[in-house]
């Protein structure tokens, strides 16, 4: 039980650090390390199995990062950009492992994140689940196949208090359809839509995003043509299918050289 690699958690209060517990607890393959908690928050110095109501863990968490994650293996991060950054910075001068869920990164903190996986392992995803990986490729599989006739169009749906939009997995999927028709996302993309916007323009990658009650994860990607459309869909009904993502991405990770890597990586794909 001592051999196994320890795993800490950022985030550990939000919906998926409290998820990331249990299955890390649970999984047989992983001992549960630092317990990270944003600062005054008050599980600082308390037990979260106590604070969860339920029995204790055995670990006090701490709104110290360097604290929190001396000594893990690995970190899996599902916080905010500006944290994540900050882990990033630990991750490469202490050598662990850095998974990242975190999203809503902008260009310049994307480039940041770069600079230090040039130490560190780092496995950044907008999605963690199987199901969605597999769908971003049959997503760019498709878009290759059909030409600019068919219009691209990516709908989100998420609880409503998710922060960010378009979701980091619309991203991923946007990405994946702008790389097959072999055009940068960025040239493509159409996020905003309200009043008189004229006309549909050919060839435009477009989002939707829906926030409501407790929605786990949905999301679809239309090719929209004359007379048919063709949709492509992933529904997440449990978060632990993200957290169970995170923890294979963190011991996929150990040993590897130093770099960025993404799920495909992770998953063979």
């Amino acid at each position: 039980m001592t051999d196994l690699p320890v795993i800490a958690v950022a985030g550990a209060a939000g919906r998926m650090g409290q998820m990331l517990i249990h299955v890390i607890r649970d999984s047989g393959q992983a001992r549960l390390g630092g317990l990270l908690v944003r600062p005054g928050h008050d599980w600082a110095g308390r037990d979260p199995g106590e604070a969860m109501g339920g029995s204790a863990l055995g670990i006090v968490a701490s709104d110290d990062p360097a604290r929190a994650l001396a000594g893990a293996d690995a970190v899996i991060d599902f916080t905010s950009p500006d944290s994540s950054l900050e882990f990033a910075a630990l991750a490469a001068e202490r050598g662990f492992v850095h998974v990242i869920g975190t999203t809503g990164f902008s260009e310049s903190q994307l480039a940041g994140l770069q600079d230090h996986a040039q130490r560190a392992v780092m496995i950044r995803a907008g999605n963690m689940s199987l199901g969605v990986n597999l769908l971003a490729g049959l997503v760019q599989r498709v878009a290759a196949a059909l030409d600019e006739d068919f219009d691209i169009e990516v709908i989100e749906a998420h609880h409503n208090r998710k922060v960010d939009a378009p979701s980091g997995t619309a991203l991923m999927l946007g990405e994946a359809a702008a790389k097959g028709r072999g055009v940068p996302l960025a040239e493509v993309s159409d996020r905003a839509r309200d009043g008189h916007t004229g006309a549909r323009r050919r060839g435009d990658i477009g989002f939707a995003v829906v926030r409501g009650g407790d929605i786990v994860g949905e999301h679809d990607v239309m090719f929209a043509g004359k007379g048919e459309r063709l949709v492509l869909s992933h529904v997440a009904t449990d978060r632990a299918i993200f957290a169970r993502g995170a923890l294979r991405a963190a011991l996929w990770g150990l040993g590897r050289p130093p770099g960025e890597y993404d799920m495909t990586d992770v998953l063979g794909l």
